[in-house]
């Protein structure tokens, strides 16, 4: 193993740390919205639920039933004429974003659907008995009391997508995986491939510290 050398390698790893965070963050956020969003339609529309809607939620479950199985490296690969429609490019930072939200919208939905399901059933009733809107019913009630768990899985899609954006490299999106594999794994340098691992480990564990924090402190705010 070559010595390190820091005034080469540190701008490469910035860089590329800069353009991971960058492709997860844009897309947790976007994912974030868009699979909240649909996992509240799929509790609302269940069997038994307060919105009842059989067509909708078969519809919307089939679709994620198909679409979350997918490895992300086929995926990318099979959505690159709808990223090259909506992006302008399928190529770049950008289109790496777009198949990475594709990706944890779906997931997000599903993880938020099973947690939004584990809420009492007695306080839904509850609040629906009290004259409350089923709107208002979701975002007083619902979401808040599934709001702990929900912290939890989405700290854990934010953890997968750091571990997605090493197939970015694929489409030219750059960052730590693509970094290890071009300059470590291809070029026999294990000074990089090291490197890159343990900053991944440490971005990682921020990322999971964090979201046990913010769940801890939600849950603890729930009980009180």
């Amino acid at each position: 193993m070559r010595e390190l050398d820091l005034d080469v390698l540190a701008p490469k790893i910035w860089t590329a740390l800069l353009q991971t965070l960058q492709m997860v963050t844009v897309s947790f956020v976007l994912a974030t919205v868009l699979g909240l969003l649909l996992g509240l339609v799929l509790y609302a529309t269940r069997r038994g639920a307060l919105l009842q809607n059989a067509v909708v939620f078969g519809v919307l479950n089939g679709v994620i039933n198909v679409v979350r199985p997918i490895p992300f490296i086929i995926l990318i690969v099979a959505i690159s004429p709808l990223t090259r429609v909506v992006v302008g490019t399928s190529i770049g930072t950008g289109a790496a974003i777009f198949a990475l939200t594709i990706a944890a919208t779906f997931s997000i939905a599903r993880i938020a659907e099973t947690n939004l399901v584990a809420v009492d059933p007695g306080t839904v009733e509850a609040g629906a008995a009290m004259g409350a809107s089923p709107l208002r019913v979701l975002l007083t009630i619902v979401v808040p009391e599934a709001l702990g768990p929900l912290t939890l899985g989405l700290t854990y899609i934010f953890v997968a997508l750091v571990d997605a954006t090493a197939v970015a490299g694929l489409v030219g999106g750059g960052g730590l995986g693509n970094l290890a594999i071009t300059y470590g794994y291809q070029r026999f340098d294990t000074v990089v491939m090291v490197t890159v691992i343990v900053v991944i480990i440490v971005l990682v564990q921020a990322a999971q510290l964090l979201g046990n924090l913010v769940a801890r402190r939600v849950m603890h705010e729930r009980t009180r």
